[in-house]
């Protein structure tokens, strides 16, 4: 580090021209190819079962649908024109177009795109369903037709022959071979008016999309009401005033391809040639929820950032009595800005928790600098390069417990900041010294750039001059305050820190009761467009998610199996409040389109040949969303509300307990709404928050100890962290400020900031008593120096995350204030604390020199004493 910093400032010039470019390389390629990204991959770890049942359902029935969901009147919406439209619509959004026919709006119109990019793996909609059901009874007819035609033949020229044969006339023979060919079809017809009376079709003729008697019969269920849609098909018909298109996108689309077909779809469903006689859509889904929401807690985090950043220059300007004193921020922005460019460079995604490291970055960036050119300024910096190393290798040691979590996210969140911590350290260290040391030699230049720098320092200073006198008796208040807490420490340090210890206690206590805030209407800003069309999805349809179940087995044919999944989904649906007559009203879960739906009666699963034939009987378009054409995998979907995370985690875990599966099979839970519950758990479980605490702790006292070689040494600044964990709990508590799965992970931030503190400042004490200085003296020295600097970096850091707390996204707003109130308990309890744990440790060290000055013999009886 002494050889980086005097290369640094031998030549200025040309380490700042190379801060730079690299500096512009970053900020470049962090906002070409960085996007944010909230894949179930950064939600759950690749080991866990949950997401690799998650992985499989994408991959064999589509990832999460797009919800397209049509609102009016049912008859309006099926017995009419719109039918045709809603067939148009769901063909444009599927990708398909019959071959040598341009695309409706042209090659470059949505519906072009969506045919050249094909998204979706499957839609399902309401049209495509009646189309797909005329077809096939179209295609049956047909089918049984020619062989009914070829058996009335056979059956007429059997009876023709032993009509002759019995030496009958001829035209008594054609006769009898007609009456015959009448007997076959007549059968026939039976058999169709069986099925009509069975299904409830009644047809007459063969049906097309646009005969009413037969759409009106194959959707609604005059049993419940002219109007009311048959409860088997509510995936498609949800009431009795919409009906619901989903696009199940094709898996492995990357972020920015699934923001494609997002957008492309909203283009497609708003086109004239769609547009619907008396009704409406609305494009929802959770591609499209975790899009919009992805989008704009990025944008708001980084406007919020850019009014930090001029609130963090400000405060510098007017508290750091330095040259250069925007200087830190600087250095601060330049390493971020790095760093991001080195993730985008890597090609790892931008999680949410990625987007939480930019504050915390900038403020230990701006920290560190300050630190330095502070000490840098006093007495050439050279004595501070050690205690800052060990502070940023102690800080980034703290960060790397969140590699420990389960979560992917939070695991990038600790490699991140661990990452921009060395980076931090490193352009304060090269740039900060030749920025300094450029100053340095132009300090006497007479050009007119020198004496406008110097006029505008100067107006600055006369800025500054003005408002610290208008801030004079505040800023007497405070210093009385310090320098009253600073005689407490010295004079009584036992009472200082049994105080402390009892405050820390009472905040540990607490923390379990802290509240951890998970209800997605909590957390977004409810002006979203996507979270008010999902809150219409929930109206309307009664749900706004599925929870699937992937079953896996040898033959999913056996009867068996089919049954055992069919008891199921009766099981749950009714724990949860569904129930035929009440609906999905104030049910949690409700069905969706599973495969016991194929299976409507006990007798048509009764053996495996009868299991077999119905499959094989349905068209593949529906079919293939619940059961892969092998027979070994099969999904089972239940529809879900909107709800707090945690209980949606109650309904998962209460399915999880009810699973019996047959022997041989398998059934595991899937989906986006189990893999979000399942990592808000993990984040916000207290006794995980407390492990992650004191393995925080651990790595910390580790790195000192490793640093110091003596433990004296290392549990000086170690005490003070560890009670600042407490403290931050109990603040939190008392303001009632609650947790979210963002700010859950902000302990070790706690630990971070208080170790950069009181490393520093034990550090600068130990510097004075070298100087023969005595305690007392020593730590007014340390904290009118070291301490005057580590509270302007605190005040800094304190005044851009103050920003966050403006925020109209509540997850934002609480993660602001959250850190807010870490960073001032740190910093104030650090201040206040440390000059008794100082004291004490000087008091047990000149024992023990006393101790040992007496030799050996004397030591029992001054144990005695």
């Amino acid at each position: 580090m002494h050889r980086l910093v005097a290369a640094s400032a031998r030549r200025p010039g040309r380490v700042l021209a190379l801060v730079a470019v690299l500096v512009l390389a970053g900020a470049a390629l962090a906002a070409h190819a960085l996007r944010p990204s909230a894949a179930t991959s950064t939600l759950a770890g690749h080991g866990t079962t949950e997401y690799a049942a998650t992985q499989e359902l994408h991959e064999r029935f589509g990832d999460d649908a797009i919800a397209v969901l049509v609102r009016g009147d049912l008859p309006q919406l099926m017995l009419t024109k719109n039918i045709n439209t809603l067939l148009g619509l769901e063909g444009c959004l599927s990708g398909n177009k019959p071959q040598g026919v341009q695309a409706p709006g042209g090659p470059d119109g949505p519906c072009g795109q969506l045919a050249q990019t094909k998204p979706a793996k499957v839609v399902y909609g309401p049209a495509t369903f009646v189309n797909q059901a005329v077809e096939q009874i179209t295609s049956q007819y047909q089918s049984q037709m020619s062989a009914r035609a070829a058996q009335a033949q056979k059956a007429g020229a059997a009876a023709r022959k032993l009509a002759l044969a019995q030496g009958r006339s001829p035209a008594e023979a054609r006769r009898l071979a007609t009456k015959a060919q009448q007997l076959v079809y007549a059968e026939f017809l039976k058999g169709v008016l069986q099925l009509n009376l069975q299904y409830g079709l009644g047809l007459t003729q063969l049906p097309t999309l646009n005969d009413t008697d037969f759409v009106s019969s194959l959707v609604f269920d005059p049993s419940r009401g002219a109007t009311t849609p048959k409860a088997r098909f509510a995936y498609l018909f949800p009431s009795k005033r919409s009906a619901l298109i989903q696009v199940r996108l094709k898996p492995g689309l990357s972020d920015a391809q699934r923001g494609r077909a997002v957008k492309l779809v909203r283009q497609a469903v708003a086109m004239p040639q769609w547009k619907l006689q008396h009704g409406s859509y609305v494009v929802t889904g959770a591609p499209v929820v975790v899009n919009d929401l992805t989008r704009v807690l990025a944008g708001s985090t980084l406007r919020l950032l850019l009014i930090g950043v001029i609130v963090m220059a400000l405060v510098l300007v007017l508290a750091f009595p330095a040259r250069l004193r925007l200087l830190p921020l600087l250095v601060a922005l330049g390493a971020v800005a790095i760093a991001f460019g080195l993730v985008a460079l890597v090609g790892a995604p931008l999680t949410m928790a990625g987007i939480a490291v930019l504050p915390v970055l900038l403020g230990l960036g701006v920290d560190y600098a300050i630190q330095y050119q502070a000490r840098r300024e006093e007495d050439g910096g050279a004595a501070a390069l050690p205690t800052i190393a060990t502070a940023a290798l102690a800080t980034g040691a703290g960060f790397l417990v969140l590699l420990l979590s389960p979560v992917p996210m939070v695991q990038g969140f600790g490699v991140l900041l661990v990452l921009g911590v060395a980076l931090a350290l490193v352009v304060a260290l090269t740039a900060g010294t030749a920025s300094l040391a450029l100053a340095d030699r132009r300090r006497g230049s007479a050009s007119p750039l020198a004496r406008s720098l110097r006029g505008a320092g100067e107006l600055l200073d006369g800025m500054r001059g003005g408002i610290g006198r208008a801030l004079g008796p505040l800023r007497r208040a405070g210093a009385r305050g310090g320098g009253a807490v600073l005689h407490a420490g010295v004079a009584r340090p036992g009472r200082v820190l049994a105080l402390a210890l009892a405050v820390a206690l009472a905040g540990w206590a607490v923390d379990s009761r802290t509240s951890v805030v998970s209800d997605l209407n909590r957390l977004v800003p409810q002006d979203l467009s996507a979270v008010r069309d999902l809150g219409t999805l929930q109206r309307t349809t009664g749900v706004a998610g599925e929870i699937d179940l992937l079953v896996d087995g040898a033959d999913l044919t056996d009867p068996r199996v089919v049954n055992w999944m069919r008891s199921y989904q009766q099981r749950v649906l009714k724990a949860h409040g569904y129930s035929t007559a009440r609906g999905c009203g104030t049910a949690d879960l409700c069905p969706a389109f599973s495969l016991p739906d194929l299976f409507r009666s006990p007798a048509s699963s009764s053996t495996r040949a009868r299991v077999r034939a119905l499959l094989a009987a349905v068209p593949p378009y529906f079919s293939q969303a619940v059961i892969t054409a092998d027979r070994k995998t099969a999904n089972l979907a239940f529809g879900i509300k909107l709800m707090p995370l945690d209980r949606q985690q109650a309904i998962v875990d209460d399915m999880r307990r009810r699973l019996d599966p047959p022997p041989g099979v398998t059934a595991r839970l899937a989906g986006l709404q189990v893999l979000t519950a399942q990592a808000n758990a993990k984040l916000s479980d207290p006794l995980r928050r407390l492990g992650t605490l004191l393995a925080g702790l651990l790595v910390v006292g580790a790195v000192l100890l490793a640093v110091y070689r003596r433990w004296d040494r290392a549990w000086v600044p170690l005490a003070p962290i560890a009670l600042a964990s407490g403290w931050s709990a109990l603040v939190l508590w008392l303001l009632g400020i609650p947790l979210n799965p963002m700010s859950a992970t902000l302990g070790a931030l706690v630990i971070a900031i208080s170790t950069e503190f009181a490393v520093l400042l034990a550090a600068r004490f130990r510097e004075e008593r070298a100087r023969g200085h005595a305690t007392a003296d020593a730590l007014r020295r340390t904290y009118a120096s070291t301490g005057v600097t580590v509270a302007v970096s605190g005040t800094t850091a304190i005044a851009g995350f103050a920003v966050l707390a403006l925020s109209d996204v509540r997850m934002l707003r609480d993660f602001g204030l959250v850190t807010v109130v870490d960073l001032t308990v740190s910093l104030l309890g650090v201040l206040a604390v440390l000059p008794a744990v100082l004291v004490l440790a000087e008091r047990r060290a000149a024992r023990r020199r006393a101790a040992a000055q007496r030799g050996p013999e004397e030591v029992p009886s001054a144990v005695t004493a």
